[in-house]
């Protein structure tokens, strides 16, 4: 009864060792997969997020990201646009406004925030050059970026478009669409 005893103890022993390695290797794994860090790339991007006001002075071009914490695409995107942020950080600010903080609602008001993830992207002069609605991927991101920062043409992808100046009307009487003179 012994050996009986003594093998079931020690069978318990190897399942207790196993486990916990396993769980040691899960959060190995865990960790390297995001840098050491236990924070997620979308928490790690707002936290090192200037303010707008900030980003759209500061002489760089810039792209502000509308998202949510539960958007699931924001999320998705997160690691692509983590890592162009890092790529380019001496070059383009990368800033995050969360929708559902109402310290923004000022923000999504003034640039029409319909949908999410949005991405206004200004140039380093604190303009305005276009807008991209939807997911992007790394290599969009960074076309857009580059865009941004050389000054080039913003690129033609699907959800992206550029913006311009509307032309000033030539008198404040000037007949329009709605006049019924």
């Amino acid at each position: 009864m012994t050996d009986s005893a003594s093998s079931s103890s020690l069978s318990t022993l190897q399942k207790v060792l196993l486990l916990v390695s396993a769980l040691v290797l899960a959060v190995s794994l865990f960790l390297v997969r995001n840098g050491g860090s236990i924070e997620s790339p979308l928490d790690q991007l707002a936290r090192r997020s200037l303010s707008p006001e900030v980003a759209l002075s500061n002489g760089r071009p810039t792209i502000l990201e509308f998202y949510a914490d539960w958007c699931e695409v924001c999320r998705e995107m997160a690691p692509a646009m983590l890592e162009v942020e890092q790529r380019h950080s001496a070059d383009l600010d990368v800033v995050l406004v969360n929708i559902d903080n109402p310290r923004w609602l000022d923000l999504t008001d003034r640039y029409d925030v319909t949908g999410i993830p949005q991405l206004n992207l200004f140039s380093a002069d604190g303009t305005m050059r276009g807008r991209s609605l939807g997911a992007r991927t790394e290599n969009e991101l960074n076309s857009i970026a580059n865009a941004l920062i050389d000054g080039s043409p913003i690129p033609a992808l699907a959800g992206v478009g550029s913006t311009s100046a509307l032309p000033q009307t030539a008198s404040a009487d000037s007949t329009g669409p709605r006049s019924h003179s």
